[in-house]
């Protein structure tokens, strides 16, 4: 992946990117190697990394880390600069996903989910900031939802979890601006990922059959969009969706 002139648009870069074994985050894994960056993979799945750097080579490099450890999330910018010195660009993309009814949900996969959606992104972009300040340069990318956008019905634990962390970005985003640094989020609709299991069975059914999904590449393609403006321009959010979704 080139600019148009045989460069790489992110050579020299280094990324980090949480939850980057699957879905958007292998995603977006993929497309930083293939804009030039050497990316690094935050997340537990151990032999899906090992996997991923055996087909990409070492501009690919694991970062195993239960990131709903306190302890271990602490770790997460000290073992990224031991390992590559610098962090140019953080993808805070690892959630989890609960659906349904709210009288129906488990207390407890309420606040795993919250604690991953939003507490772990807060605290790694928290985490993350002082360097990227002292460089005087860096983007911070959040992986949102179109949930984040609309009061939808059949998950509104999972939209909450969103809706906060559409205000966390513009808030911080107004904060870090002045260093030099960029923070967006990307909004997408339904993607086909294995978060989608716990959607009520009739609406997926439906979103497949009516092709109302996008593809994890897609999301990707958005955020290289994101990341390859130049300095003076941000990209706060960006909302994408199937054409064919109907809300």
């Amino acid at each position: 992946m080139t600019n148009g002139q045989g460069i790489h648009p992110l050579a020299g870069k280094v990324a980090a990117v949480t939850g980057a074994a699957s879905g958007i985050g292998l995603a977006s894994t993929e497309m930083l190697l293939a804009a030039g960056a050497r990316v690094i993979m935050v997340d537990r799945d151990e032999q899906a990394m090992a996997a991923l750097i055996e087909k990409h080579g070492d501009q690919l490099m694991a970062l195993p880390l239960d990131l709903l450890d306190p302890a271990a999330c602490a770790t997460l910018l000290p073992r990224i600069l031991e390992m590559a010195g610098q962090l140019d660009i953080f993808h805070a993309n690892a959630g989890i996903y609960v659906g349904g009814d709210l009288v129906d949900a488990d207390s407890s996969a309420i606040d795993r989910m919250l604690n991953l959606n939003v507490n772990v992104v807060m605290k790694n972009v928290h985490d993350v900031l002082p360097h990227m300040i002292e460089r005087g340069v860096g983007d911070i990318i959040v992986t949102s939802s179109l949930a984040a956008h609309y009061p939808t019905p059949w998950e509104p634990v999972y939209a909450s979890s969103k809706w906060a962390i559409n205000c966390f970005v513009q808030t911080v985003r107004r904060q870090v601006f002045k260093h030099g640094l960029r923070v967006g989020s990307v909004s997408p609709g339904p993607v086909a990922t294995g978060l989608l299991s716990d959607w009520p069975a009739e609406k997926l059914k439906e979103a497949r059959e009516s092709g109302s999904l996008i593809e994890p590449s897609e999301v990707a393609d958005t955020i290289l969009f994101m990341l390859t403006r130049p300095r003076h321009v941000t990209i706060r959010d960006v909302v994408l969706m199937p054409t064919n979704f109907d809300l």
